[in-house]
């Protein structure tokens, strides 16, 4: 059989930005589904039928746009991590280098405000994938790896809040403070407002921080 000839026109691949937009559109309606019932009903309680009618969407077409059930909440917690689709990590955004700017107290503000917007973000698919944990393995890993990757950002943004390299004691004390397991405690349990809540977080850090500042001074005099 002859194949094609060495003249003719190089086929070209068609790119609608039309298409394109739709596609992304797609997306983000199903991932913002699906972070709201995730968020609000747990792993058991959402099925991908619920996200697909949350979205206005057929089920495959969440399958096409993000993936299984598992890809959708493992998805929907990066974004809620960093709050967009940008693949850029959140200690390289401005919000987290604005730890290191000012005095003390604005510092400890400044962590106050990223930690208090995150776990308002992250909260409840955190608790969804505690649930989720138990029933998938591949689930139960990614709950290490997240835990894993929240104690490493918060050394990190500790040590600018403090302007000091920290140990792991101290570090591991912010990574406790910070945890949204005490933002569900105080939001959830005892019906703290978001709000409330930064400004109880910001006074704790700046606290922390200058009895340790206090005491480190004491002990080198």
């Amino acid at each position: 059989m002859a194949g094609p000839s060495p003249h003719a026109p190089a086929r070209r691949e068609y790119h609608s930005p039309l298409r394109s937009t739709r596609a992304e559109q797609t997306r983000a309606a199903v991932l913002d589904a699906a972070t709201r019932l995730f968020s609000e009903h747990g792993w058991a309680a959402t099925g991908m039928r619920d996200i697909a009618a949350e979205a206005g969407v057929s089920v495959e077409t969440v399958y096409a746009a993000v993936g299984t059930k598992a890809e959708l909440l493992k998805l929907a917690l990066d974004v809620a991590i960093v709050g967009d689709d940008e693949p850029v990590d959140l200690t390289a955004r401005p919000e987290f280098r604005a730890m290191s700017a000012g005095d003390l107290r604005a510092r400890a503000a400044a962590a106050a405000e990223l930690q208090a917007t995150v776990n308002e973000r992250t909260a409840g698919l955190l608790r969804t994938l505690r649930e989720a944990a138990g029933r998938d393995p591949a689930l139960a890993a990614r709950l290490v790896e997240t835990r894993a990757g929240h104690r490493a950002t918060v050394h990190a943004g500790a040590a600018l809040v403090a302007g000091r390299p920290m140990d792991d004691t101290e570090a591991d004390g912010f990574w406790a403070l910070l945890s949204p397991e005490v933002f569900e405690l105080l939001t959830g349990s005892a019906g703290w407002s978001t709000q409330r809540y930064r400004r109880w977080l910001a006074g704790a850090v700046e606290s922390l921080l200058g009895a340790t500042t206090t005491h480190d001074g004491e002990a080198d005099r």
